[in-house]
């Protein structure tokens, strides 16, 4: 007979190794390129030392004269607070009862409940990675002055049927909490939501549902120009990425090799993995072929199929905005974790509990870390590329 303790045990000895294997493998190919490592984590934050510029205790001198003085590694410290990441199951007591006497119906019931949970947690993931933090999915791009329950927005790259937003202005108020995105019309770039906004105006933004300010810190806040992991840009310029604004020029192959030319002569760094827009792929290829070279094709841990440049793996991604295109030397980039992913526990040991005030039990997982480069200007990105 099918109870809450056999889902209990299941959630916890079955379920959790899958999902954690493909949580950390199976996101896409940039996050199985990344290290995860519970090192350099003091509670609640990570604190780490990285090194920048070279030795200074080199010389060179005759044979009575003096030694090099010594000029020890340049360090610096970077605090970055863990941030937290959730994911929430839910199943009504109604649907547990239902399949007690049979076994296949409840597994079934388990099943869909993790796919979902597995299939959500991906795409966000996927998302934060190429976000700067702060959650926000798009901008408001049409203003209305009446209340409404379709939005239209600057993009909706980032934005998908089942998601559970918040709405601020521009003074980071949030004016809607919690509502639901039930449709989404990419080509006229228009969501809408179970739930009526008084009004929005172009000023507005949306996240995801409380999780404005505590996202990874990913690529968008390296290529930023906020300070980043408590340090000023202003004071320490190896934390400057080398950027590229081509204008809506066409992508060649002479601006790649400039790019990863450039960090290899300044900062050493080697770029061991590009990834860009899908657009920027497609222009890429027909970029070969109108030059009558091979498209080489290569395959990545993890099963994924990426295209070749120079023995460099060149990856596309849904999250990146059109016309961009990122280098990487991902060598430099950890996950820094107090642990990896974990069932949140009652007092009992118990993982599934019941919703305060309804008849449906919950199970949360929970992971605290975040993402560090520790060489900022080693990193490369190529934006405004036209892809007509």
């Amino acid at each position: 007979m099918v109870n809450l303790e056999t889902a209990d045990k299941a959630l916890k000895s079955v379920y959790l190794g899958v999902v954690t294997e493909q949580l950390n493998t199976a996101v896409n190919p940039l996050l199985t390129k990344i290290e995860q490592t519970s090192s350099d984590v003091w509670g609640k934050d990570i604190i780490k030392l990285v090194s920048y510029g070279l030795n200074g205790g080199v010389g060179a001198g005759d044979e009575t004269g003096s030694l090099p003085m010594a000029a020890g590694n340049n360090y610096a410290q970077y605090k970055v607070e863990l941030k937290n990441l959730y994911g929430s199951i839910e199943i009504s007591d109604k649907a547990i009862r239902a399949s007690q006497s049979n076994v296949g119906a409840f597994v079934n019931l388990l099943n869909a409940e993790m796919e979902g949970l597995l299939k959500a947690s991906k795409y966000n993931l996927g998302r934060m990675l190429y976000g700067d933090g702060n959650g926000v999915l798009a901008l408001v791009a049409t203003a209305s002055a009446t209340a409404t329950t379709s939005i239209t927005l600057s993009s909706v790259k980032k934005v998908a049927i089942g998601m559970v937003i918040d709405i601020f202005n521009k003074d980071g108020e949030k004016i809607l909490a919690q509502a639901r995105i039930i449709d989404v019309d990419r080509v006229a770039k228009i969501i809408k939501i179970d739930k009526q906004v008084s009004a929005v105006s172009t000023t507005d933004y949306i996240t995801i549902q409380n999780s404005k300010g505590f996202e990874l810190t990913g690529l968008g806040a390296i290529f930023g120009t906020n300070d980043i992991y408590g340090l000023a840009r202003a004071n320490n310029t190896w934390l400057n990425p080398y950027k590229k604004d081509l204008n809506n020029v066409a992508l060649d192959m002479g601006t790649i090799q400039e790019a990863i030319d450039y960090i290899d002569e300044t900062t050493g760094s080697a770029v061991n993995f590009i990834t860009c827009a899908y657009d920027v792929k497609k222009a890429y290829i027909k970029n070969l072929s109108a030059n009558r070279l091979n498209v080489d094709y290569m395959t990545l841990d993890g099963g994924f199929k990426a295209l070749s440049y120079s023995g460099i793996p060149l990856v596309s991604d849904k999250f990146i905005e059109d016309g961009e295109m990122y280098l990487l030397n991902t060598d430099d980039f950890k996950m820094h974790q107090l642990c990896d992913w974990r069932w949140l526990e009652g007092d009992n040991g118990n993982v599934i509990k019941q919703k305060l005030g309804n008849p449906t039990y919950t199970a949360t997982l929970v992971k605290y870390a975040d993402i560090v480069c520790d060489r900022p200007c080693g990193q490369a990105k190529l934006s405004g590329i036209k892809c007509d």
